[in-house]
């Protein structure tokens, strides 16, 4: 199991272990973290699953792709660590793994 912790944005912690292939998005719409809507359902074809990574993870959390990005585009707040939590698939190296939800969706 992979450690994944998600932050609301008034800073309610949400700690969970997760599988790893598992996308952030799904633990958070599994959980009903508040502040992830998903309404793609992980198509990556919207921008309701936005979070930021925490900096000390976003190298290892890597950078969003073309598709990703253009959808970025339409998310609130976009920071330089900004992702789409339907993209960032957990594994071994992303064990302990911190998110952060914005204060709201696009």
């Amino acid at each position: 199991m992979t450690r994944l912790t998600i932050v609301e944005f008034g800073g309610t912690r949400h700690d969970f272990d997760v599988e790893n292939g598992t996308t952030v998005m799904e633990t958070a719409v599994r959980n009903s973290v508040p502040g992830i809507e998903a309404e793609c359902g992980g198509a990556c074809a919207c921008a309701t699953c936005h979070v930021y990574v925490d900096a000390d993870w976003a190298a290892a959390a890597g950078r969003p792709d073309p598709m990703e990005e253009d959808m970025l585009d339409f998310a609130y707040d976009v920071r330089p660590t900004s992702r789409l939590s339907c993209q960032i698939k957990m594994t071994g190296a992303l064990d302990g793994l911190v998110v952060h939800v914005p204060e709201r969706q696009a």
